[in-house]
């Protein structure tokens, strides 16, 4: 398990641990690291490496400048884009600056190197402008500089954050009036510890690949987290593997209720994924017209939900619920039980337009789980989209609070919260997921863990990594991220799921395409 930590929380275990240490040993840990990782990427004919190093006017562009001298003595030729300090610098940056000046890196002339920067082929590029405690965008001259970093072929090497990401959110640091930029790394080596921000939201996109350097502070400086990034080790143990005296009956119910006129496809793929995921025996309700069966699946078992014992199975609500009057009143009736219960789509839009729908939900007290994508939280919580986005975990947790249950908050990086506060961001998935059709499939999986037998906040946290398990195991295999179907999900999550029972989740994404091909 890998813990999240906020900057806040960094700073104090930074505080902590240099109250131990020399002065200046963590900026010259800090700058070791980045220089290791730089070194990584570079050719071994290192003497024609050619590196830029960006290093801005705070203690973030003083590791910038050890990681400078670093490469300079191993032999690369530096050039150190240098933006110095407008107030007094910390007495390790300007020891960390006359290392570098003693160093065979070179600085350059800011000005005629910010109009140039694309003009040189770079081997790599160091990105040390802004840590973690920006506070307002970048803007102007150092905007377009960061746009020139990223039209750049070569690989980005952030340290601890990419310049202009909020570490927290994984926000672009922007304001109403500057919509701000970030550094697109290939890279980031994070020091002390892994943040939330490189994780969700837009920090996947802008962090690539991302490694943690703690600095070798002790442990004991470090608090419990409350937030780390989802893995198979936090939920395999829910895993079983079939015995054979088991019958339909051992295995759960699930009841998908949705399907009104036009939207008949939605219950399909969510009943189908129950169905391929495990569950026993799954019921496709319909709030409009039921078909007399599903062709393609007809296991399945379809039924009007006006006439379906919500008692009987653990219930999928929303997916095509449409929300007119009767689905609100099936939904209503659905909620007045105790059955176990996922919530998506329309169950959501019915709940964020009615308080007596959210009282009875957040006092209903069975096992819950809420899929909403950031649209759907912004109408639960009353604010907009981008409101959601600027503080994802922030936004899970306070619906997972208000409405007493466990929320999936889709998205690049989906956050899982629990009541208690606890979040879990999920590391699998790409964007083959950005499809109609793929939340339907996560929900049907949630509630097949569910009838299965599995704790709500495990079923949670296995549905998510299951659903971007198999998304990334079809990109594996060349099927995409461009024109997968929701559907085609299916077979990859039931491949994933026998899998994770047989070796409860020690398995990854190549070697579970290699186990299907």
């Amino acid at each position: 398990m890998t813990p999240l930590y906020t900057v806040a929380e960094i700073r104090a275990i930074e505080h902590a641990a240099a109250q131990r240490l020399p002065d200046g040993a963590l900026m010259q840990r800090a700058g070791q690291a980045g220089a290791n990782e730089a070194l990584d990427l570079l050719p071994f004919t290192i003497d024609r490496a050619r590196v830029l190093v960006l290093a801005g006017p705070g203690n973030n562009g003083g590791d910038a400048l050890e990681t400078a001298a670093h490469l300079g003595h191993a032999g690369a030729q530096v050039s150190i884009l240098h933006f110095a300090p407008g107030a007094a610098p910390a007495p390790e940056r300007v020891a960390a600056l006359q290392r570098a000046r003693s160093s065979p890196a070179r600085f350059a002339d800011v000005a005629a190197a910010m109009a140039t920067a694309t003009d040189t082929e770079w081997t790599l590029v160091v990105d040390g402008l802004f840590g973690i405690g920006l506070a307002r965008p970048i803007a102007g001259e150092l905007a377009q500089l960061v746009e020139a970093v990223n039209a750049l072929a070569c690989p980005i090497v952030a340290l601890d954050v990419p310049s202009g990401l909020d570490a927290d959110s994984g926000a672009i640091v922007a304001t109403a009036d500057e919509p701000g930029a970030a550094i697109r790394a290939t890279h980031t080596i994070t020091f002390i510890g892994d943040k939330p921000g490189l994780h969700t939201a837009e920090g996947r996109d802008h962090a690539g690949i991302v490694i943690v350097s703690n600095l070798d502070i002790e442990r004991a400086l470090f608090p419990s987290a409350r937030a780390c990034l989802n893995d198979a080790a936090l939920f395999a143990h829910c895993a079983r593997r079939r015995r054979h005296s088991s019958h339909k009956g051992s295995h759960g119910s699930v009841a998908v209720v949705g399907g009104a006129r036009g939207m008949a496809g939605a219950p399909i793929l969510a009943a189908r994924t129950a169905l391929a995921s495990g569950a026993g025996r799954v019921f496709a309700c319909f709030v409009g017209e039921a078909p007399a069966f599903d062709a393609a699946q007809p296991e399945l078992m379809c039924r009007s939900a006006q006439e379906y014992d919500f008692e009987s199975a653990v219930l999928v609500l929303g997916p095509g619920m449409g929300t007119s009057a009767t689905s609100a009143e099936m939904l209503a009736s659905a909620l007045h039980g105790s059955s176990p219960a996922v919530l998506d789509a329309d169950a959501l839009n019915l709940i964020a337009a009615s308080d007596a729908l959210r009282s009875q939900l957040a006092h209903r007290g069975a096992p819950c789980i809420l899929t909403p994508h950031p649209l759907e939280a912004a109408r639960l919580l009353g604010m907009n989209a981008a409101q959601v986005q600027a503080d994802r975990l922030g936004a899970a947790r306070k619906l997972a609070q208000e409405l007493s249950a466990t929320v999936v908050l889709k998205g690049s990086g989906t956050v899982i919260a629990a009541r208690d506060g606890a979040v879990v961001v999920n590391t699998t998935g790409n964007p083959a997921l950005a499809t109609a059709g793929t939340g339907d499939v996560l929900s049907g999986l949630c509630g097949s863990l569910l009838a299965q037998g599995w704790p709500e906040w495990e079923a949670a946290l296995a549905a998510v990594w299951l659903h971007g398990m198999a998304a990334d195991v079809l990109v594996t295999e060349g099927a995409g991220p461009i024109g997968i179907g929701a559907s085609e999900l299916i077979p990859a999550i039931r491949t994933a799921v026998n899998r994770l029972a047989v070796h409860q989740g020690c398995f990854s994404p190549r070697q579970s395409a290699q186990q299907q091909s």
